[in-house]
């Protein structure tokens, strides 16, 4: 099969780089800028280019070249408050963005896999389930749910696969995540303050990636939440980082999401119902407190 990735530098995109570098596909893996996976995933059924999804020139181009069977999306400005601070430049990534891969998958006729967010909903009613009215709580939520709407209306064959609150091993590219914050912090001798208000269902990011790829090659088609199971606040998480590392949890202040002072509003309580993806895509991820074994 040959797969088109966006967004391969990013978090997702450079854990399904390497996994995707040790299948058997042809992948095209793509970035707005120079490449920073590590060289080892190259080869000849793994190549990187540029490009900039905003630029439609550039994405017909790239994609009419490679032709690939699928493209998985995972390019997206996910920084909420930058997304509240800079809606021009949101928009044109995560709308204008994803219009110009549809475009171009049409082109081709390819399969579209999305990755998306739970914060197309609006926290009051979680956890979610797939058909669940979705209501954005903040900007960078409002651009993922056009973004999900517009593939939905294409014509396309389309996965949407929304997640929530990625963790996992810092990789080669020295990404970080909130439980290497924790870490970070505790180990420096720092008191934190953590939300304890707001509740997820956190996602173990190799978990996540194997959904995907499961997804493209059993061809599903629809919305999948891909999720943990276990539903844990910020604050639970941190304590569980600091017992499993032998950190003094006393450094951990729990704090409402109010006392912070943030330009995108957050949605307290999301969460996913997983069934359909354990059923559909074999799905079966890690507890917390496995993956915080694999991790450390």
């Amino acid at each position: 099969m040959k797969i088109l990735l966006t967004g391969s530098n990013g978090m997702v995109g450079s854990n399904l780089s390497k996994e995707l570098s040790n299948s058997g596909h042809f992948v095209l893996a793509t970035g707005r800028n120079e490449r920073r996976l590590p060289p080892a995933y190259l080869h000849d059924h793994f190549l990187y280019q540029s490009m900039d999804i905003r630029n439609k020139d550039e994405v017909i181009q790239t994609i009419t070249g490679f032709n690939p069977d699928v493209i998985i999306h995972a390019a997206a400005m996910t920084q909420v408050d930058d997304c509240e601070q800079n809606k021009m430049i949101s928009y044109s990534t995560n709308v204008d963005g994803t219009d110009n891969l549809i475009q171009a998958a049409g082109e081709v006729n390819a399969r579209f896999c999305y990755i998306s967010t739970d914060f197309v909903f609006s926290g009051e009613n979680g956890p979610y389930v797939e058909n669940d009215e979705t209501k954005p709580a903040n900007y960078y939520g409002m651009t993922k749910e056009l973004a999900e709407h517009h593939i939905m209306e294409s014509g396309l064959h389309w996965t949407i696969i929304r997640t929530i609150l990625l963790y996992g091993k810092a990789d080669q590219l020295n990404r970080t995540n909130f439980i290497y914050w924790v870490k970070n912090n505790l180990e420096a001798g720092k008191h934190i303050n953590v939300v304890a208000d707001q509740i997820r269902t956190p996602t173990y990011i190799p978990d996540l990636t194997a959904a995907i790829i499961n997804s493209i090659e059993k061809g599903s088609k629809g919305i999948y939440h891909v999720s943990g199971k276990d539903v844990l606040s910020p604050y639970q998480m941190a304590l569980a980082v600091a017992n499993k590392l032998g950190l003094d949890d006393s450094f951990i202040h729990p704090v409402d999401a109010s006392s912070f002072s943030q330009l995108g509003k957050r949605p307290l309580k999301t969460g996913f119902i997983i069934d359909k993806a354990i059923r559909d895509l074999n799905y079966a991820p890690k507890s917390f407190k496995e993956a915080l074994d694999l991790i450390f």
